[in-house]
């Protein structure tokens, strides 16, 4: 898969890293010389250029592009940059930094972004999963925020325990994905049964999420 990146920070050639020793092709587009640091990532293409331009666009070939990511410090740059691959380029999924907070609200379709990532949200989220037990904690907003990825982790008290899958109605826009028990991830089976400290989680909807505690906990 080939995979543009916008910004060639610190941020922008940990990604390129990863996604390269994945097998992944990867370019990574940046205007500020100093940061075509192209010995740390060698394996990357590499393009001195303004992703917010269409001309510059049009040079990293954007169009062959099935993913572009928006990984700048400026959150106005990762906007436009995924306004321009998703409206003039078409690429099919686009995935953006959030850096400050108070703009994740701008992250969504109307701005070409599938998915935004918010460093302050994620970290929120894992702090709530690792302390919360009995509470819905939403770990990640999936595509174009419609759904999320969901957990609940069951109390004692959870009126669910020694229940089978089967035998307890999820809500409408509600799927269970997986049951993690002692660090061990279980594929849902309509016969397995709910035990005290299973960490269970879901792709749901924001309507379905509010019914999944009544579901599960009281």
């Amino acid at each position: 898969m080939k995979i543009a990146i916008a910004g060639a920070g610190n941020v922008g050639r940990s990604i390129a890293r990863e996604l390269l020793e994945n097998g992944h092709h990867v370019l990574l587009i940046d205007r500020d010389p100093k940061a075509l640091k192209m010995d740390s990532v060698p394996s990357a293409e590499w393009l001195l250029a303004d992703v917010c331009e269409i001309t510059s666009l049009d040079n990293a070939k954007l169009d062959t592009c099935q993913v572009l990511i928006a990984a700048t410090g400026d959150d106005k740059v990762n906007l436009v940059s995924s306004l321009l691959a998703k409206t003039e380029y078409g690429v099919p999924r686009v995935v953006a930094r959030v850096n400050h907070p108070k703009n994740e609200w701008m992250f969504d379709a109307s701005w070409g972004v599938d998915v935004a990532v918010s460093t302050p949200r994620i970290i929120s989220a894992i702090v709530e999963e690792a302390v919360s037990v009995g509470d819905v904690v939403r770990l990640f907003q999936l595509r174009k925020g419609e759904a999320s990825l969901v957990e609940i982790t069951l109390p004692d008290s959870a009126k669910a325990c020694g229940r089978t899958v089967e035998e307890v109605q999820l809500p409408e826009n509600a799927t269970l994905a997986a049951i993690v028990r002692d660090g061990q991830v279980i594929p849902p089976h309509s016969h397995d049964v709910y035990s005290a400290g299973d960490e269970l989680i879901f792709i749901a909807t924001a309507a379905a999420e509010d019914q999944l505690k009544s579901c599960f906990i009281a």
